[in-house]
């Protein structure tokens, strides 16, 4: 398996709705990619000034939300994926 380094996170995309809350169903060229995303692998953390890692506040598991023009695109094992520092994370999903 992939593990990200430092304080980057591996996500995978969590695809939204085919329809609108009217029953219209949207086209794919139409789709907006989803900022919505499940976390796959966290790194160790940051290290501070004196070396010491910074807890992650996230897991592995967690659904996130990032911001739309964040992270680097991958393929691992054929499957599309992104990778995020943390910073880049704007919240957990309850």
């Amino acid at each position: 398996m992939f593990t990200p380094l430092n304080d980057r996170v591996l996500v995978r995309r969590i695809e939204g709705d085919e329809k609108t809350k009217g029953g219209l169903i949207i086209p794919d060229n139409a789709k907006e990619k989803p900022a919505e995303c499940e976390i796959v692998a966290v790194g160790a953390g940051a290290r501070d000034a004196d070396g010491d890692r910074i807890a992650m506040d996230v897991k592995t598991g967690d659904r996130i939300l990032f911001g739309k023009w964040a992270g680097s695109e991958i393929k691992f094992d054929g499957e599309d994926l992104i990778i995020l520092k943390e910073s880049d994370i704007l919240g957990i999903i309850a």
